[in-house]
C-alpha cells in the first residue's frame, strides 16, 4: 500500500512539473517566456483602460453614465457633453454595441421608478442617435430602484441612483 501511495504521489509531482512551462502549448519554444506577446515591444496593450477601442477605455476615460434631476429624464447639458464624447467613440469603434439602462432613487413606487427608469434610457438613446449612432447599435433596459448604486436614505445617494448607464458590448446590431 505504501508504495501505490508513493507510485500517486511521484506521479502527481511530475504532473504539476510539466504544468511549469507556460508556452509549451504555444509552440515558440521558448523555455523563459520571452516572446509569449504581452509586455515591451507588444502590440497587445497591457492595461485596457489605456486601449482607446477597450469597453474598459470608454467606462473610464469616456464616462459611462448620466446624471438626472428628481423627477426627470431631461439631459443636463453635463450629460449631453458626456453623450457627445460617448457617440464620438461609438462611432470610431463600430463593431460594438450599447445596451442603455436607466436607474432610479428609491423614492416612489416601483411601476414609477421602472418608468421613470425608461424614459431616462430613451433620453439617451434618442440624443446618441441624433448624434448619427445607428438604432440597431442601441438598445434600453430600465431597472428603475433595483439596482442601486448607494443605498442610504440621503440625497448623496439618491442623485448616485438617478442615472442612465451606457454598457458597451460587442458585436454590434446587423
Amino acid at each position: 500500500m505504501t508504495y501505490l501511495i508513493k507510485a500517486i504521489f511521484i506521479v502527481g509531482a511530475l504532473g504539476l512539473g510539466a504544468c511549469t512551462n507556460p508556452d509549451h502549448l504555444s509552440g515558440n519554444g521558448n523555455a523563459n517566456g520571452a516572446g509569449n506577446g504581452a509586455g515591451a515591444g507588444s502590440n497587445i496593450p497591457l492595461d485596457p483602460a489605456s486601449d482607446p477601442t477597450s469597453p474598459v477605455y470608454f467606462s473610464q476615460t469616456i464616462g459611462d453614465r448620466v446624471l438626472f434631476a428628481v423627477d426627470t429624464s431631461t439631459l443636463t447639458p453635463e450629460g449631453r457633453s458626456t453623450l457627445t464624447a460617448q457617440a464620438g467613440w461609438l462611432q470610431a469603434n463600430p463593431e460594438y454595441a450599447a445596451i442603455i439602462e436607466g436607474h432610479a432613487d428609491e423614492q416612489g413606487t416601483r411601476a414609477y421608478n421602472l418608468a421613470l427608469g425608461a424614459r431616462r434610457a430613451n433620453a439617451v438613446q434618442e440624443f446618441l442617435l441624433s448624434q448619427g449612432i445607428a438604432a440597431n447599435r442601441l438598445r434600453t433596459l430600465t431597472y428603475g430602484k433595483e439596482r442601486p448604486i448607494e443605498v442610504c436614505s440621503a440625497e448623496s445617494c439618491y442623485a448616485k441612483n438617478r442615472r442612465a448607464v451606457t454598457v458597451i458590448s460587442a458585436g454590434a446590431g446587423a
